[in-house]
């Protein structure tokens, strides 16, 4: 392996050399000479990070200098387009690589046009999202997209071009600076694994292009189609059988692993790979600071494999990431994949995606909240939660997608379930089917062979606010609010970013006005995609209300988030308290410390004191997040759903004087 390397970094740097005069004659006479000799060292400190993947993709090919060097080309054109206010926070950012860990980190996720109706309008709540604290904001899909079935956008018809019932794509620029000023990064999907069949690529290869028809994978025949089906899942069962789809226009089966309508793209042709960086490089000179990777798992096919998370599949991120911290090094990435955790951890890397989604975590709150115990969360936590130093997770409690039980068996089983079985118990019971259930959500995708499903639903329909309303029950009231406001408190302190879906802040409740849309009924993933209830917004300032209580509680948490040191960038360790229904963890940074314990009964828990004596803890103690000094002489009492943030060391006695 040594020599390996050896070899592969002597093939790199010989590579520059030759580079190095084409480039200076075609480019170093269009930008200032200073700003030329910044790039050069930034190209050679990352050109083998740009080399190794490029070469591990395409190094047998016969033309493959010939590929690199327009990869290169591309690089360098978008940086050359870069605007200044970018540039100058490219400088700060290769300053501070891991400027997202920060505790000031606060996310947000919307649809524009249900949020805001479009870009224009979106700046015009700025003073909402800055009240709450947000400082990074996740915009669903905006690009053109077919009318009618799009999957809820990510089928793109144009990545250049926005929806035009949004505004223009001038207007998305200066929202994006705007916001930037105001100090919310802009966070936008990158769907990269396919297009719609109606992009301009797409049309071209219905025309007969041979050029485009090799941006896809197509076949004449079913022989290699079925040859790799063997080894395929069905991801969207109630969609279509398979992976494959005929065009009868050009006798042609087209990989369309997702819907239909969205053609699969082909990795293994190194122009298409070209292309697609010059695309995410478009958003990066958008004043985009985040792009999100969308379901990378699937990015690369072999034939006898299941088509998921093939090492190939790396190293196109791996390209994609160096292009960007050598073009645009303010842009961070952020991989989408909702496979079993072991994989989900391969894609974060600061060569790769330096953040991403942390879909176990998710499934596993929900998990605990159902069964009322924390082992197999603890014990995932305890496994999988650490990654690259660099690196961070972003934790939420639901996105615009399903709710999958995208958890390892091993975890199930250490909490004594059998796995198969209690994946179906959880549906059930988040879709208001099991008996004593608190819940409201919707089937999603069921595969009637396997009995596998996945679930949809606003967090306050799901945690049983909705539920409690229609029974007038003030006191299941209390308890659906406990819920949101647990759930949203884990993932505010264990580290990473947290991400709240816009609408959960205010216990906004299932729409199921989706139904009887013609285009939307089938997708029930539409009953958590409402528009924003501004009405309902008003009251948020009302703690007589549930939107009042979660939308204050919400708030609290994000302004402890923000001002306690103990979680900026700081280490999560999980501990055992003790007590299966209670999920426990430090956070630690130097002498600031912090114990958050999170009950997940609807039953008073306690925790011996001698236990919480063995962890360093005082026999009084301040919880942070209620504003009260404990005294836990025998025992710690913990209410029902109650979420604690103990403060330790120097943590406990600012917090202490703040109190006094």
């Amino acid at each position: 392996m040594p020599s390996l390397r050896l070899d592969l970094s002597v093939r790199s740097n010989t590579t520059l050399q030759r580079l190095r005069p084409r480039l200076e004659e075609r480019y170093a006479h269009r930008v200032d000479p200073g700003m030329w000799e910044s790039f050069k060292r930034r190209l050679e400190s990352q050109f083998e990070a740009l080399f190794a993947p490029v070469f591990a993709l395409y190094g047998d090919h016969y033309d493959f200098f010939f590929h690199l060097e327009t990869i290169v080309q591309t690089i360098t054109e978008a940086w050359i387009e870069r605007e200044g206010g970018l540039c100058g926070l490219d400088a700060l950012r290769e300053e501070d690589r891991s400027w997202f860990q920060s505790h000031r980190m606060v996310g947000a996720t919307c649809y524009v046009d249900l949020f805001a109706g479009g870009f224009k309008a979106l700046g015009d709540h700025l003073p909402y999202l800055k009240e709450l604290g947000i400082t990074y904001l996740h915009l669903m899909p905006i690009f053109r997209s077919p009318e009618g079935e799009d999957d809820g956008g990510y089928a793109v018809s144009d990545y250049r071009n926005v929806d035009p019932k949004l505004g223009t794509v001038e207007e998305l620029r200066e929202v994006a600076t705007l916001f930037r000023q105001h100090g919310i990064s802009l966070a936008l999907d990158f769907v990269l694994n396919h297009t719609a069949d109606e992009h301009e690529w797409a049309k071209r290869a219905l025309d007969g292009d041979p050029n485009f028809q090799a941006y896809y994978r197509m076949f004449p025949d079913r022989e290699l189609p079925d040859a790799y089906e063997r080894n395929l899942h069905d991801v969207f069962p109630d969609d279509h059988d398979g992976a494959f789809s005929y065009r009868p226009r050009i006798k042609q089966w087209v990989w369309t692993t997702f819907h239909t309508y969205q053609w699969d793209l082909n990795y293994a042709n190194p122009a298409l790979l070209r292309q697609m960086t010059e695309e995410m490089l478009f958003l990066a000179n958008l004043g985009v600071e985040v792009i999100r990777m969308d379901a990378v798992a699937f990015l690369w096919k072999e034939l006898g494999t299941d088509c998921q998370n093939l090492p190939h599949a790396h190293d196109v991120l791996r390209v994609f990431s160096a292009a960007a911290r050598i073009a645009a090094p303010a842009t961070t990435l952020k991989s989408e994949a909702i496979v079993h955790p072991d994989e989900v951890r391969k894609y974060i890397h600061m060569d790769e995606c330096q953040l991403s989604y942390n879909p176990q975590l998710m499934a596993l709150l929900w998990d605990a909240l159902a069964t009322r115990k924390t082992t197999g969360l603890r014990v995932a936590m305890e496994r999988r939660f650490q990654i690259d130093p660099g690196c961070a997770w972003v934790n939420y409690v639901r996105c615009h997608d399903d709710i999958g039980w995208a958890f390892s068996d091993e975890e199930v089983e250490a909490a004594g379930f059998d796995p198969r079985s209690h994946r179906r118990f959880l549906t059930k019971f988040y879709t208001g089917q099991h008996e004593g259930s608190f819940s409201r959500g919707l089937v999603f995708q069921e595969n009637p062979e396997t009995g596998d499903a996945r679930v949809s639903g606003m967090t306050a329909s799901l945690a049983g606010l909705e539920h409690a309303i229609e029974i007038d029950d003030p006191a299941e009231i209390e308890l659906a609010i406990r819920r949101i406001v647990l759930l949203h408190g884990v993932i505010m302190t264990i580290g990473g970013m947290p991400l709240i879906y816009l609408g959960d802040e205010i216990a906004m409740l299932n729409d199921y006005g989706f139904e009887d849309d013609r285009e939307k009924y089938a997708d029930s993933r539409w009953v958590h995609r409402p528009p924003f209830d501004w009405e309902r917004s008003e009251r948020r300032h009302d703690n007589s209300t549930p939107e009042g209580r979660v939308y204050q509680s919400l708030q609290r948490l994000i302004q402890l988030r923000t001002q306690s040191l103990a979680f900026d960038r700081a280490e999560t360790e999980f501990v055992d308290v003790g007590n299966e229904h209670v999920f426990a963890f430090f956070r630690n940074r130097d002498e600031h410390s912090a114990l958050i314990i999170a009950n997940f009964s609807e039953n008073p828990q306690s925790i011996s004191a001698k236990r919480l004596r063995n962890l360093g803890l005082r026999k009084t103690v301040v919880d942070t997040f209620k504003g009260e000094v404990i005294t836990a002489g025998h025992e710690l009492d913990v209410e029902p759903y109650q979420l604690m943030v103990l403060a330790t060391g120097s943590s406990h006695a600012a917090a202490r004087a703040a109190l006094d």
